[in-house]
């Protein structure tokens, strides 16, 4: 007897360490699975990270569309019935309007790089009628430094404000209702 419970004791005490062996084998099996899917997402994280972002600004026509223009016959009305109104026009009279387009390429944390820039110069004559049409490139661009110009001296020897409340006298009411 004292055999037989020993003999089931010994029974017991291996069910519990096969339970508990195949508790801690289900343990060890969900670690890796959440290792390997915490690695699987930070691959993923990594590479989207990566992935180049690209953006358009703007509008161009098109050369089949630039190519029904017809120079000294249409204007400005019949350019913007057709194309549209540009983004941006010259800065002397109306001389000018320019389509501008640029495609830009965005990796990561970097700065945003410019791969592309198309412009569209539409020239029209004193008379209002297209005169030229030009397209431009990346190629064909130059960097412009803005010149920021200061006056290191007032103006006539006087300070800005001087300038601004001296000439409230001068104001002839009737030059502003144009009367």
């Amino acid at each position: 007897m004292a055999f037989e419970a020993g003999q089931e004791d010994v029974q017991g005490r291996r069910r519990k360490a096969k339970a508990l062996s195949g508790n801690a084998g289900r343990l060890a099996v969900a670690l890796r699975r959440g290792v390997t899917a915490l690695a699987a997402g930070l691959a993923i994280n990594l590479a989207v990270a990566c992935t180049p972002l690209y953006s358009n600004h703007g509008y161009v026509p098109e050369d089949k569309d630039l190519a029904q223009l017809k120079t000294g016959v249409d204007t400005r009305d019949s350019v913007a019935a057709f194309l549209g109104r540009p983004s941006a026009e010259g800065l002397i009279g109306d001389v000018e309007w320019f389509y501008v387009q640029s495609r830009w390429k965005t990796v990561g944390w970097r700065e945003p790089h410019e791969m592309d820039r198309q412009v569209v110069a539409i020239t029209f004559d004193p008379a209002g009628k297209v005169s030229n049409v030009e397209r431009f490139g990346l190629e064909k661009g130059e960097v412009i430094t803005i010149s920021r110009r200061i006056t290191t001296e007032p103006i006539k020897g006087r300070s800005a404000l001087a300038q601004i409340f001296g000439s409230f006298g001068r104001i002839d009411p009737a030059t502003l209702f144009n009367r």
